[in-house]
């Protein structure tokens, strides 16, 4: 087992640091209890496991106020707590119940909260990325100051339709972030397979869009690097995009063996680069927490993931008539 670096000293406070060690601990908990009824065959079709990358939602939504507003793709269960949405809502979405947030017709991929300025999940790759524009072309029009996160990974960002929306933002000057969760494979193909470009944020500067890379295992730089993308959004500034250099544990979905990488690879990033344990050193070496303070908020959070697996087994199926509900025609 490789060592892990010693954690820097932070200039978080010790309230901050420990709510980011919960938020990512309740994603990383409640990831792990889909995984498991997913085995179970109480969750259908498809399921993105979003273990790893719980740094980037986590310190985007600190940098993020009430009003601001989120769109993803399918790997979206993290974004969903993140904001605030309930775990048991979400999980009962997840097993198709009737407790769920859209009735357990969505899944996965097809939740939303309005409450929440949570937009949803997409299936259709890059699908989010126009919508997200979308988004925010409605909040400029209407005066305000919010900004809307795109969030696509770096599949998406060889799809035609993300620099269309590029185009469109920067001439009209929209809020919205831009935010490539470059987990270095696109289902099972490496970025450095894929693409020749050596970043991927800085293609936005063929339409004059500013941006940076940002370190997404490490959720405080994360956060820095949100308050400067929303600050230069709200200040009129249009679009921004964030390339943040996240990774993956688990493979692309539930039904992929993840042949495409080592086991020593995905290793070596839990042991030396996991964003929970960092955040966890900064508490404990800082003299910030003790490892019976962490203790307590594990068995706190392992509640909160048991109750929501129980409530969405108790839920139950969707009635048929919600076959007539939500539909066009």
């Amino acid at each position: 087992m490789a060592a892990r670096k010693p954690a820097a000293k932070s200039n978080a406070s010790r309230d901050d640091l420990l709510k980011y060690y919960r938020e990512m601990l309740l994603i990383r908990r409640f990831e792990e209890k889909a995984g498991q009824l997913y085995g179970m065959g109480l969750i259908g079709g498809f399921c993105h496991l979003y273990i790893g990358q719980e740094a980037v939602v986590v310190g985007l939504e600190a940098a993020a106020k009430e009003g601001d507003k989120r769109v993803t793709s399918y790997r979206d269960h993290g974004h969903m707590l993140a904001c605030g949405m309930d775990a048991k809502g979400v999980m009962a979405e997840l097993t198709g119940r009737a407790g769920g947030y859209s009735r357990g017709k969505g899944g996965s991929m097809h939740m939303f909260s309005k409450e929440k300025h949570f937009y949803g999940g997409h299936g259709i790759v890059g699908a989010q990325v126009p919508i997200g524009a979308g988004l925010a072309f409605a909040d400029k029009y209407l005066g305000n100051d919010n900004v809307t996160f795109a969030y696509f990974g770096d599949g998406a960002a060889n799809q035609g339709q993300v620099y269309e929306t590029y185009n469109m933002a920067e001439l009209w000057n929209l809020p919205v972030v831009f935010v490539i969760e470059n987990n270095q494979y696109a289902m099972g193909t490496s970025v450095k397979r894929s693409t020749k470009s050596p970043s991927l944020w800085e293609r936005g500067a063929a339409y004059g869009i500013k941006g940076e890379a940002v370190d997404g295992m490490d959720v405080l730089a994360v956060k820095a690097a949100g308050e400067k993308a929303v600050a230069a959004c709200r200040a009129g500034e249009g679009p921004y995009i964030l390339e943040v250099m996240t990774y993956r544990y688990r493979g692309h979905s539930m039904s992929d063996p993840a042949k495409y990488r080592t086991r020593e690879e995905v290793q070596k990033m839990r042991d030396e680069k996991d964003a929970i344990e960092h955040v966890r050193d900064l508490l404990t070496t800082g003299g910030l927490a003790t490892e019976d303070d962490l203790k307590a908020i594990d068995r706190d959070i392992k509640a909160i993931v048991n109750d929501a697996a129980e409530f969405a087994k108790d839920s139950p199926e969707p009635d048929t008539a919600e076959l007539w509900t939500d539909i066009y025609a």
